[in-house]
């Protein structure tokens, strides 16, 4: 940890982070405390990273913020991006730049490309989300029949009105708008 702080990161507590494998920190790089680190974690530069937050086997963009009380696991954030608070990021997760996920927010096995909103009180999971994709509170995608595990697609610009159910396999085509509460 010290080493870190010779080289530039600015550390709230050294005593309050834990660093349990090997972190590859950019310029400007601050991280709060009461963090855990875990395996091989890459932050570029500019990122921040929020109190209370664990960060295991990932990549996290130039200017990316990891609001409070976050988890990324095995995932790569692009530039720019926000995550949380209370964020979950699990693993085979891609995000892309300029992507704002939202408080309690949960991902996992997807793809979710550049300028995407996803707001608070989310899943995605087992799905694919193209550029400008608005994912309104309280959405969900429907991945698991009860046999298997099925895929969401929603192509370019789509709009996810609140509290909608997207039971997969699912895809929404470009610029199409679903009304909040629907079940599709």
């Amino acid at each position: 940890v010290l080493e870190l702080m010779y080289n530039g990161v600015d550390i709230a507590d050294p005593e309050q982070i834990y660093l349990r494998g090997k972190l590859v920190c950019g310029k400007n790089v601050k991280l709060d405390i009461n963090i855990i680190i875990e395996g091989d974690v890459v932050l570029g530069d500019e990122v921040t990273v929020g109190a209370n937050s664990i960060l295991k086997n990932c990549t996290i963009g130039r200017g990316t913020a990891i609001n409070p009380f976050s988890l990324v696991e095995d995932a790569t954030v692009g530039d720019y991006s926000f995550i949380g608070p209370y964020g979950r990021l699990r693993p085979d997760t891609k995000v892309g730049d300029n992507v704002q996920i939202g408080n309690f927010v949960e991902i996992k096995n997807a793809n979710i490309a550049s300028k995407c909103k996803i707001n608070h009180h989310s899943f995605v999971g087992d799905a694919d989300l193209a550029e400008n994709v608005t994912i309104g509170a309280g959405t969900i995608t429907c991945n698991h029949d009860g046999i298997g595990i099925n895929r969401t697609t929603i192509e370019e610009g789509a709009y996810i009105g609140s509290g909608c159910n997207l039971v997969a396999p699912l895809k929404i085509n470009a610029n199409s708008t679903i009304a909040s509460g629907s079940t599709i």
